[in-house]
């Protein structure tokens, strides 16, 4: 019996567009994250978009939950379009999305996508008056709509009512599996009322947010059986560094392997310092692990044992990583293609020598003991042997060699091998 290997095939979903972004169908899974800095300081944030869109976020959510703020939207966008940052903007509403976008007319109409949560769009008799006004805003304007529930803000009276359907049951689910429930239908139930208010089926998208891995597999697994509209995936709070990583590449990798969600954000709490930017590389880097997408070379290296005391491995495989992560950019315009390059950086002979044999181009360096000398191979064959101080140097010759040579629109079809002589 012959047996298939990779993700499963997406499930059909509608296309959404959002700006210039299309999510949704047969368009591949988009990455989008968010700012953390005041909209109303619109050189702060204009910058930290521009960010995110250079580190790869096909789309930014920014928060809209000010007058001030509100009326900030136009002039980021426009002050991003004079910078080439044609990255389409989000606006994250809270409470008073409906007022905010009735009184600045410019901010809706800049934004491309209103992202709305049923369980605290209004209260009470408001509710739907609330959230009928945000709807009419976005189907007058032509843009599209995230509902996202929440975990943390589910609807109050909704969870209530359940919960009193659920103890007149024969046999009560237990607590958890109510909540889920709920949860879902809170967004499902807000989505066909967008419909009838008028805001067309394939302008929305869904989610339903928990901070639980096992929880979020459940409830997008119920949305994706139950619905086709398009799917936005993330673990909200998932929390910092590695724990927030893990958790979101765990919930997620199942999900997206089950051929289920249209775009994701992995909402990592930065460390103190650190760039926003780290969110936006691990999403890339889980979508191209999993074989959906190629956004830059990735570099496979050893982990170290005892034969490896040098650390030179280690600095070798991180500039390598950071040197195509910069060249990206630009390798993107004028070498199609280069983002499926495959490296490999290794420490000794017991894997080296193979490992570099299936990478595009690997290199295999001397362990504690061995010969020094690190042959490099290209295409599965050895080409060269480095030596000297300047090994790190030679070898990114070498990729950019490969990479104008292989990949640029003008190069044969039958490739020389690239090589540079051995080092004395």
């Amino acid at each position: 019996m012959s047996q298939s290997f990779g993700p499963a095939p997406r499930r059909s979903t509608r296309s959404v567009k959002v700006g210039n972004v299309l999510l949704g169908g047969d368009a591949p899974v988009v990455v989008q994250s968010m700012t953390n800095t005041d909209t109303a300081d619109i050189k702060a944030t204009t910058q930290q978009v521009a960010e995110l869109w250079r580190a790869g976020s096909e789309l930014v959510r920014i928060t809209v939950n000010t007058h001030e703020a509100a009326a900030a939207v136009p002039k980021i966008v426009e002050r991003l379009a004079m910078m080439g940052v044609a990255v389409p903007l989000i606006g994250d509403f809270h409470y008073n999305g409906h007022q905010l976008l009735a009184a600045e007319p410019a901010c809706a109409e800049a934004l491309a996508k209103y992202r709305i949560n049923p369980g605290n769009v209004g209260f009470g008799k408001k509710r739907d008056s609330q959230f009928a006004s945000i709807v009419e805003l976005a189907a007058r304007h032509g843009k599209a709509v995230r509902i996202g529930a929440n975990w943390g803000s589910l609807d109050q009276a909704l969870a209530t009512r359940m919960m009193d359907e659920n103890a007149a049951r024969a046999e009560p689910w237990d607590a958890g599996r109510v909540l889920r429930e709920a949860l879902i239908r809170s967004a499902l139930d807000s989505a066909e009322r967008a419909v009838e208010i008028g805001l067309p089926a394939d302008s929305i998208v869904l989610s339903a947010k928990v901070s639980g891995v096992q929880e979020l597999i459940a409830v997008y697994r119920e949305l994706a059986t139950r619905s086709n509209f398009a799917l936005h995936l993330g673990l909200t709070e998932a929390g910092m560094g590695s724990k927030g990583i893990v958790a979101s590449s765990a919930a997620l990798a199942v999900l997206m392997q089950e051929g289920i969600g249209d775009t994701i954000r992995i909402s990592l709490t930065p460390e103190p310092g650190q760039s926003r930017t780290a969110e936006v590389i691990v999403a890339q880097e889980l979508l191209q692990t999993l074989g959906l997408r190629a956004f830059t070379p990735l570099v496979t290296a050893c982990p170290g044992c005892g034969r490896t005391t040098s650390e030179f491995f280690q600095q070798l495989a991180q500039r390598v990583q950071a040197h195509v992560r910069e060249r990206m950019p630009e390798w993107k315009m004028r070498y199609p293609g280069a983002e499926n390059l495959t490296l490999a950086v290794m420490g000794c002979v017991v894997n080296g020598p193979g490992e570099s044999r299936h990478a595009n181009i690997g290199i295999s360096l001397p362990g504690t003991g061995e010969a020094p000398a690190a042959p490099v191979f290209v295409d599965g064959e050895k080409t060269v042997t480095l030596r000297g101080e300047h090994i790190t140097e030679s070898f990114i010759a070498l990729i950019d060699d490969y990479v104008q040579s292989h990949y640029s629109p003008n190069a044969k079809e039958s490739v020389h091998a690239v090589g540079h002589p051995s080092a004395p």
